[in-house]
Order: structure tokens, then sequence, then C-alpha cells
């Protein structure tokens, strides 16, 4: 027999489930059934990537990018509606729900609306206030808040509340602890903490001072030790600028309005009658409520909300760089030579074969001290001669990587080689070289073997051989270690997977490290798929994959599509789904063709009519995605490799010289401008106001990591190692 319900006890609140397909729709570009397709896919386990390849008739079309938009909208409505239940239920078991504030509640449309409403009912530690209220005060706080008396001395009224053994032996004592309990009902009060917060965003300002004895000190946050902005037009760059200033003791800040503005707002709410005895007080609690408590509790929000919004655009600034390296051109599955420069231990250089297969390793001395160039020649000649097929020599660009670059490349002229010499970003290579991937899979090598390993492999395919390292190491991001690393992780984690799924990945070859953003798989799948391929041999085929332990039913549906396996089958190694195997199929016998002689001849497939075999199982949509991919299997998204040509005369930062024009290589793209390497071990910026002729909000709409430019040298700080560029005139 159940318990009966404790009678005492309060129902709980029951609150509707909201329409989240209409609330996402309403803040995306997409159609509700679209959103609603989506949303009921995501629940099923789907992910971004194959709902946006291989779902595009229930989505209408929708991009990953929008795909990835409901996903995120979607996890906010609902963190927000769990919130407000867990608020309700807390309100009622107090017993102070009543209809009006549900009504409010479950219509508060954003995380600070609600928790504002919250606030006279969260549990808090004991305040002047509680403990005013535990001295009998809230009586007299009542009275004054009423302000209905006009006659009579504060004072005489205060009088009997006078008690000793409470806490309270004078009457200043007791309208003291009635003007805290009012100071406290001004804060709590939600209209009027909207009205300070948003006064803060439109009329406040970021104000920040050098911290205690650093006034004297130079650092890189001298431009802030006297500084102020307004809070609505402070960039996301200098805001956490200010915070990791603070963070390293150099300076420290302050969020806030005017102080006047802010007070006589409060005042004005709060005295409802200036001919009341209480009016004074009244001004006296609202003034001390703004002072004591608001100012610093909405200063913290709205520090807490510049902080997200600057962590948002900081995450979005290195998600597009990370993206635009992961989708750099790759050099191609060829062999090749890399070089991991050095001066007094010499030059590591190893030989990749075509997969990347380390196949030898040795050292030269090209650069001082030894300088040793003849003997660099002789070394590579030895190479190519027992490697003809060698296509490029990869060298690291880091220190002494321009110098073995000039004698490197001088050789390949002097030789009549047909080969590409060009400098590798090598950012991150090390914390490559001393990882357990590295040793997993160079166990008998060092790291600077596995260094050069690593450079060698990011030419051949930087998006194989950068998964292998945590973004936040590649060195293309804006505050990094700053921001919220949660999000951040989340977020680059989303972006890396997008670039593998987006350009597919060959079964056979492919690391674990690569494998586990194919979409569905995961780290412990795809380390199984490497253990099956270690001992039973390379796939045949797509559906061999169904073999390996713990890849089910669902977890194929959501992979197949990205994984390539060269076999019997020419449909494996190209991104048509194996679910649509059977219609092209058809589609070849309708052509009178032989599967095999179909795919790649973009004639005959430009013979198909599409409309012909849609129908209620496929779209155009889907359609359209096969007949691309027959004319042009296996397709990469990727550009085509070119390299950049620096100058030779040009090797240091002291080489450099104003009105120079040199050809660069973007390297990091940040709100206030990009970074361009042109070959001199030091980054030149080129401030936004330095990119066009026009006006250029955003330098991201202009440029992308890994671009191709021609710069014209402004400024050279010697002191400070800071060259200043433009494209402007270049």
């Amino acid at each position: 027999m159940s318990a009966e319900p404790d009678a005492t006890e309060p129902a709980l609140p029951q609150l509707q489930t909201p329409d989240f397909a209409s609330l996402v729709a309403a803040e995306i570009d997409l159609q509700p059934r679209a959103v609603a397709a989506i949303i009921g896919l995501l629940d099923e386990g789907s992910t971004v990537p194959f709902i946006a390849r291989y779902r595009k008739e229930v989505t209408l079309g929708a991009e990953d990018v929008a795909v990835g938009q409901v996903n995120e909208r979607l996890q906010f409505h609902r963190d927000l509606f769990e919130r407000k239940k867990v608020i309700l239920e807390s309100i009622a078991k107090q017993g102070k729900l009543t209809p009006e504030l549900q009504t409010t509640i479950e219509r508060a449309q954003t995380r600070v609306e609600l928790e504002d409403l919250y606030l006279p009912y969260k549990p808090k530690r004991r305040t002047r206030a509680t403990i005013a209220k535990e001295r009998g005060l809230e009586l007299l706080a009542d009275r004054m808040w009423a302000q209905e008396e006009r006659n009579g001395a504060p004072e005489e009224i205060a009088r009997a509340f006078v008690d000793t053994e409470k806490g309270v032996p004078t009457v200043e004592d007791v309208l003291q602890g009635a003007r805290d309990i009012l100071a406290e009902r001004v804060v709590e009060t939600p209209e009027w903490r909207a009205q300070i917060r948003d006064l803060t965003w439109k009329k406040g300002s970021v104000y920040a001072k050098a911290a205690s004895g650093k006034a004297e000190t130079s650092s890189k946050f001298s431009d802030y030790y006297d500084f102020n902005e307004p809070v609505a037009c402070i960039p996301s760059h200098r805001m956490l600028a200010i915070l990791r200033g603070e963070k390293e003791g150099f300076v420290t800040h302050r969020i806030l309005p005017d102080r006047e503005v802010a007070r006589t707002i409060l005042v004005r709410n709060a005295v409802k009658s200036r001919g009341s005895i209480w009016a004074p007080h009244i001004e006296q609690a609202a003034e001390d409520a703004y002072d004591r408590l608001l100012s610093q509790q909405i200063a913290t929000d709205v520090r807490s909300e510049l902080k997200s919004k600057a962590d948002a655009e900081a995450i979005d600034v290195f998600a597009s760089n990370v993206r635009d390296l992961l989708m750099a051109p790759p050099f191609g599955a060829r062999p090749l030579l890399a070089i991991d420069p050095g001066y007094r231990t010499g030059c590591k250089v190893v030989v990749l074969s075509a997969t990347g297969q380390l196949l030898e390793h040795g050292v030269v001395y090209p650069t001082p001290p030894r300088s040793d160039v003849e003997g660099t020649e002789r070394a590579l000649d030895a190479w190519f001669a027992k490697y003809p097929d060698l296509a490029a020599i990869g060298i690291g660009n880091g220190t002494g990587g321009r110098e073995t670059f000039s004698v490197v490349r001088q050789y390949i002229k002097s030789a009549g080689r047909d080969v590409v010499v060009t400098l590798v970003n090598e950012s991150g290579a090390s914390i490559y070289s001393a990882s357990d991937v590295a040793r997993q899979e160079l166990p008998d090598h060092d790291v600077t073997v596995r260094g050069a390993v690593s450079i060698g492999r990011r030419l051949q395919d930087p998006l194989a051989e950068l998964v292998k390292i945590d973004p936040k190491s590649i060195g293309v991001g804006q505050y990094q270690h700053d921001v919220d690393q949660k999000l951040l992780k989340q977020r680059l984690d989303d972006v890396v997977g997008a670039c593998v799924n987006r350009v597919g990945v060959d079964v056979n070859t492919a690391s674990a490290s690569l494998l586990r953003y194919v979409s569905g798989l995961g780290d412990r799948i795809a380390k199984a798929i490497v253990a099956y391929r270690d001992q039973n041999g390379a796939l045949d085929s797509r559906s061999q994959l169904k073999k390996v332990p713990g890849l089910g039913a669902k977890t194929f549906e959501q992979a197949a599509g990205f994984l390539r396996v060269q076999g019997k089958n020419p449909l494996d190694n190209s991104a048509v789904h194996p679910e649509r195997y059977d219609l092209v199929k058809r589609i070849a016998r309708d052509l009178g063709r032989k599967l095999a002689d179909l795919i790649g001849d973009a004639a005959a497939v430009r013979e198909i009519d599409i409309q012909r075999y849609a129908d209620d199982t496929v779209g155009i949509y889907t359609l359209q995605d096969i007949v691309q991919e027959l004319e042009k299997p296996g397709r990469d998204p990727r550009d085509d490799f070119t390299s950049v040509d620096f100058r030779d005369d040009v090797q240091e930062i002291e080489d450099l010289r104003e009105g120079m024009v040199l050809n660069g290589v973007v390297t990091n793209v940040t709100k206030f401008g990009a970074f361009v390497d042109v070959g001199v071990h030091q980054d030149g910026l080129v401030h936004v106001s330095q990119i066009a002729d026009r006006f250029v909000r955003d330098p991201a709409d202009e440029l992308h990591v890994g671009q191709k430019v021609k710069v014209r040298v402004l400024d050279i700080d010697l002191e400070r190692r800071r060259i200043g560029l433009s494209i402007k005139n270049a």
C-alpha cells in the first residue's frame, strides 16, 4: 500500500513543456518543421555532420552550421526549462508561490531575468537584513514600506521595537535594522535591478588603473594603467586583456554607471509618497541599497556577461582560425623529405613515404655554428639518389628555419631538381613529439625525430596530423587560455569534427586520433577499428566495419558515409551512403552502364534525370549530392597546394626596412587585425585599419589563416620585436 502524501507539504507546480522547435525556429533562419526534424534526429542520437549531409530532405537542406545552431539553442532552452522547474519547486516548498509569480517565471526568456525573479526566495547566508528580521524588525519595515503615515515621529514609533535582549538597544539601531530590510527589498525587486543593469550596459564604463606599486612598471598592460571605455563599446579583446592584467597583478578594474543617476533611479522607484514620514528613511535605504549591495552585484553580473560575450567572440575567432588551418591545402600523398631546423644540435632530417611512414632519418648542419653547407648538399644528394621519387622538402619555420630554407632552396636550384621547397608552420610540433600519441606511433625514436616526422606529415595532410594535437597548442587563438575552457573544448571538438567529416577519412590509413572525430565513432570505437585493422589486415568494404567489436548498426549509419574504403565496390570510396547503394545501381542499370564505368564519367552522369528517382524515401537534395559525388568521386574540398616565396635577402627582423613589399602568409586572425609571417621569425601585425582601403569591421571577413598575401612594412620596433604591416597599396 502506497504512503499518503504529507498534507502539510504544498503541491509541486506543474510546468508545461514548451514547444522547443518553435522557440529555436524564432531565433534562427529555419522553418519550424525543419527545426523539429533536426531536434528529433538529435534526440535519436544522430550527429550534426550526419544530419547535415544525409538527412537534407527532412531538414530542408540545412547546412551543418545551422544544424549546430539548432543543437546549441535547443540545449539553452532545455537548460532554462529545467532551471525554471527547480526554482518553482523551491518557491512552492516555501509556500510562497502565487499563480502570478508562476506565470512570470514561466515567461522568463533569459537566465538573468529568471535569477532576478528567484532572488527574493533564494536561500541566502545571514545578512544585515536577515539579522534585523530575527530581531523582530520586519513589522516596522513593512510599515515604512507602505509609506501611509504622514503624521508622527519615526523615532517615537521605532521606540516600541527597542529590545536590548534582541540586540536593538537604541532607537537608531531599530531604524537602521528596518532600513537594512528595506535595502534588501530594493535590491531584490526584479524591475529595479533590471533598470540599473540596463543603465550600466548603456551608460556605464569599464574603469581600469594600475595596481598598487605597478604604475611605474612597464608591461604589456601599460595601456590599461589609466583607462576607461563605455561598457556598450568595449571590444572583447580589450576586456579579456584587462581581466588577464588583473589576474597577473598589473591592473585593477571596476564597472560602474554614474553613481548619482543610479541612486536617483532607485530613490524615485522606492519613494512612493514624499509626504510620508518614512520618505527620508526610504530614500536612505535606497541609496544604501545601491552603494552597499546593488552596485557590486550588477557590476558582477555585467562583468560576467561581458566575459561570456568576450569568451564567445574569442572562441569564434579561434574556431575560425583552427578551421582554416585544418582545411589548409594538402601537398598530398607523395614521398617527401622533412627538416626540423636547429643551430647547435643541427637539423633533424626524415624521409617519409607517400603514406607518411618513416623510412630514414639523419642530421645535417647547414647553419651556424658549423655552417656545413657542403656536407648538407652531399647528404641531400644521397637521399635523392636512394629515393628518386621525393617530391618536396618541408622545413619547419622555427629557429633556424629561414637559414635552412635558403641553403636547401639554393641546392635545389643548383641541382636542377623539380622539387617543392616550402616552410611549414611547426606550432605545436614539440607538443606532439612528447605526447602519448607520438610515443605510440614512433616508439623507437626520440622527440627530435618525431618532431621532424610531424612537420613532414603536416605538409602531406595538415588535417590528419593536426588532429593529434590539442587545438589550443596550434597557436592561432586569441586569449585561448583565459576563456571558458569547457566551452572552448566543445567548440573546437565540433570544428575539428566538421572538418574531418567534410574531407572524409580513409579507414585503412587513418590514425585513431583522426578516426575518433568521424561522425558517431568516438575514441573507443576508433581504437577498436585500428585494433581490428592490425589483427585482420586492411578492410576491403564498408560493410566489413560491422565486424568491428562495439560498432553497432546506429554507429555504422552515422559513420559509414564519411569513411572511405578502397575495395571492390567503388561506392565505398565515395561520399555516397551505403543506404543509397541500391539506388545508384538502379541509376547505372537505367543508363545501361556498369557501376564502375559510371563513376567519374561526367558526361554520363549529366544524363541522369534526378526527377525520375525522387520519391517518398529520397528527395532532390540527396539526389543532387549523389550526382555530384558520381561526377567527382571522393573529391577533396580543400584548395590546391601552393607555397609562399619569401625574399632571400630578408631573414631577420633587422633586415626589414620601412616601405619594403614582401610576400607573407597569414598565421592568425583576431578582431583587431591579422598576424602575417614574412619570414623573419617574428610575425607582423596588419591592423584592421590597414587591411583594405574601405572600412573593415571584422578582419575575418577579408583574411583567413594560411592565406598568401603581399604586405608593405610600415614600422619596425626592434626593442619590442614588433612589426607593423599594411596590405593596402602593397
